[in-house]
């Protein structure tokens, strides 16, 4: 929180100076103060940000080229900007974690992402994955609260919180879940579909969700195209009869 020192110390001692020295009246001294502690805040925030974002650009096309250890070691560098901005350590803790936790690195990915911004929804759900893996139900459960009190309007995030409910024998548990997701993503289809589908006593139905639900390794594209062959090999059976 270095930007918000510096542009206090500045503020208070233009104040200071104004009073004392100039003799101008403390409330004007003070408005003028005020206003200078606003813009050196934000042009500093401003400055720090742009750094960031640029930072994260250049990851991201790492990422999407696949030079995950050079997306990785660009995100670690960002870590200088931590004392200078509010939130910037928790959230690039959660982009280095959310990389690791897609090569499959668990492990690692772990230390990180027990560190995500709590408002990163995909880190943090990823972050509850691992506890569920660990065979750490409250711990997993606790995450997901945390992330849908930051994240209120993702259906994503309420499906994958009731997915693993279910997955551990929670189904009445995710159920529930499921119809607290509906009551904040209003209308959304997928959730209602599920809600219907567990009532059913039947699996989810998850990949409607599209590529953003394989990144959590929960369900992967290959087994769903065995699923579909075994049930089309299953019909030409039937028809044959």
């Amino acid at each position: 929180m270095l930007n918000l020192a510096i542009a206090l110390l500045v503020s208070l001692l233009a104040n200071l100076g104004l009073y004392t020295l100039l003799g101008v009246n403390l409330w004007i001294s003070s408005l003028i103060a005020l206003a200078l502690f606003a813009g050196i805040y934000f042009l500093a925030t401003r400055l720090v940000m742009k750094r960031i974002a640029a930072l994260m650009e250049g990851a991201q096309r790492d990422l999407q080229a696949q030079r995950w250890e050079k997306a990785i070691r660009a995100l670690q560098s960002g870590m200088k900007y931590a004392p200078w901005q509010l939130y910037v350590k928790g959230q690039i803790n959660a982009q280095i974690g959310s990389v690791l936790y897609l090569k499959r690195d668990f492990t690692e990915a772990f230390e990180y992402l027990q560190k995500a911004f709590v408002r990163h929804w995909v880190a943090m759900a990823m972050l509850a994955i691992c506890y569920m893996k660990r065979n750490k139900s409250k711990q997993m459960i606790d995450t997901f609260e945390k992330a849908v009190t930051a994240t209120k309007k993702e259906p994503l995030l309420w499906a994958i919180y009731a997915f693993c409910l279910e997955k551990i024998g929670e189904r009445s548990k995710a159920i529930d879940t499921l119809e607290r997701g509906l009551r904040r993503c209003k209308d959304d289809e997928n959730l209602q579909e599920n809600i219907e589908l567990l009532k059913a006593g039947k699996k989810m139905r998850m990949k409607d969700f599209g590529d953003m639900w394989y990144q959590f390794h929960l369900e992967s594209p290959g087994a769903l195209i065995k699923q579909q062959t075994k049930a089309i090999q299953g019909r030409r059976k039937i028809v044959r009869r």
